[in-house]
């Protein structure tokens, strides 16, 4: 796989999260750059301000929108299945290869797929017949995705045994910070297989608050979904991307920040095995403050570090009662069903897991969990389903 010396550098920069981002296409002509952490992430949503995004954790259950689309306040709906798929290789418009990753490795690609026709009124008019697009196969690349492949519309990438040219490249807002989107029958021949969430505009003369939608939505999803029988609903200007686990940073800002490797699946289901030139190269094991020995992404070292000394000189050693890993190449919960686990770059760590098991009562000294906040890492106590034992890069210190 080419070096990409520029997402090494930025490991130093700060990431900021702000607001007031406007819908603009990324043209041709426009050369796609790589966002720094210095630069502002803007809050946005689809162009329409009475627009809402609507997911449940680990997926929609079958039916969901359907019956929302029913509702007699909303005019209409799109629904959003994304998966992690492999990209084998890729080239540029003019047909030099780019992305070449080692043999038996892939890249995993953020991929979402859509239905050309209803996903269309969700997009400015001046862009529909991009998204139009899809339905003759082709695909778009959100704007942080095409400047870290290099690529832009002309150019093709090989997804499986599938070679699919890239149409336009649209800004990360208005295609939910996904790396690649196809059509719903492109995204079935190339894995995308779970809806992860859909969008609904409420009719025009009709007022809907997302506090009163989500208390109608709830009791519509079925008891069977246990601790993800959960529903989070979001209004423009609330999350920085219409997206599922819309609380995270999306996969190809990570990529951005702390660099990207080639993966195969691993041994055990639901782990992946990554390029030993990119571990090499992004990973550092070392002794901590706190939590002892490590294996973290080079990028959270030093922050790592600075926030446990933090811990420890406030006298909250004893706080931590358990270390569980930070670097663990794998899926969410294990199963490939799910996106690939942040974990994976080594910019996650679990503590105390025995007593904060995900769907339980988190139990963290809350003096703890504000110090690793103010040091840039996010609880996943707070999560739409808890996650009480897991902390991840969110930003730099504030």
């Amino acid at each position: 796989m080419r070096g990409r010396t520029a997402i090494v550098a930025m490991a130093c920069a700060g990431l900021v999260l702000g607001a007031g981002l406007t819908l603009a296409l990324q043209t041709a002509a426009e050369a796609p750059t790589l966002p720094s952490r210095a630069e502002t992430i803007r809050v946005s949503g689809p162009a329409a301000p009475s627009t809402f995004l609507v997911w449940v954790p680990r997926g929609l259950p079958a039916g969901f929108a359907r019956t929302v689309g029913a509702m007699d306040k909303v005019a209409a709906t799109t629904v959003v299945a994304e998966d992690d798929v492999w990209l084998r290789r890729s080239w540029s418009a003019a047909g030099e290869l780019v992305d070449d990753p080692p043999a038996t490795y892939r890249i995993p690609i953020d991929a979402a797929a859509v239905d050309p026709e209803t996903f269309a009124a969700f997009v400015p008019v001046a862009d529909r017949a991009r998204i139009a697009a899809l339905a003759q196969g082709e695909a778009i690349l959100g704007a942080t995705s095409a400047g870290l492949r290099g690529l832009g519309p002309g150019a093709v990438v090989a997804i499986g045994h599938r070679r699919i040219r890239i149409a336009a490249v649209l800004p990360d807002e208005m295609v939910g910070a996904a790396e690649l989107v196809v059509s719903r029958r492109t995204g079935a021949r190339i894995g995308i297989a779970h809806d992860r969430y859909f969008l609904v505009q409420p009719v025009a003369e009709r007022h809907m608050t997302a506090p009163a939608f989500r208390a109608r939505l709830q009791p519509m999803l079925p008891t069977a979904l246990g601790v993800n029988r959960a529903v989070q609903v979001r209004a423009p200007g609330q999350t920085p991307f219409f997206r599922a686990g819309d609380a995270v940073l999306p996969p190809v800002i990570v990529k951005s920040l702390f660099g990207e490797f080639a993966a195969r699946p691993g041994a055990r289901p639901g782990t992946i095995e990554i390029d030993p030139a990119w571990t090499a190269s992004h990973l550092e094991t070392t002794h901590l403050p706190v939590l002892g020995r490590v294996t973290c992404n080079v990028g959270i070292i030093e922050q790592l570090r600075d926030a446990m000394r933090k811990v420890e000189a406030a006298g909250l050693t004893s706080a931590v009662r358990s270390f569980n890993g930070c670097f663990v190449p794998r899926h969410i919960g294990w199963s490939d069903e799910n996106m690939l686990s942040y974990h994976s770059w080594g910019i996650a760590f679990d503590l105390n897991l025995a007593v904060n098991y995900r769907g339980q009562t988190p139990h963290q000294d809350p003096r703890l969990v504000r110090i690793l906040a103010r040091w840039g890492f996010q609880w996943g106590g707070t999560w739409i389903v808890p996650d009480g034992n897991h902390f991840e890069f969110h930003r730099t210190k504030a």
